[in-house]
C-alpha cells in the first residue's frame, strides 16, 4: 500500500499528524498514536494490520 493512501485512511478516521520520529511520522486521536513508516510502499501485511487495529 502507497504511503499516502493509509494515511488518508487514518485522516479520514479522525488521526492529525503530531510528529515527525527518526524513521517514522507519528499521527495521534485522543490518546492513541500510530506510527507510519517513512517509506513510499508500505508492507500491504503492516498496512492492514495498522487498519484493522485502529478499526478503520
Amino acid at each position: 500500500m502507497k504511503q499516502r493512501d493509509l494515511i488518508k485512511k487514518l485522516e479520514a478516521g479522525g488521526f492529525v499528524f503530531e510528529r515527525h520520529g527518526s524513521n517514522h511520522d507519528v499521527y495521534a486521536r485522543g490518546t492513541e498514536k500510530e506510527e507510519v513508516p517513512r517509506h513510499k510502499e508500505i508492507d500491504e501485511r503492516l498496512a492492514k494490520a495498522i487498519i484493522r487495529r485502529r478499526g478503520l
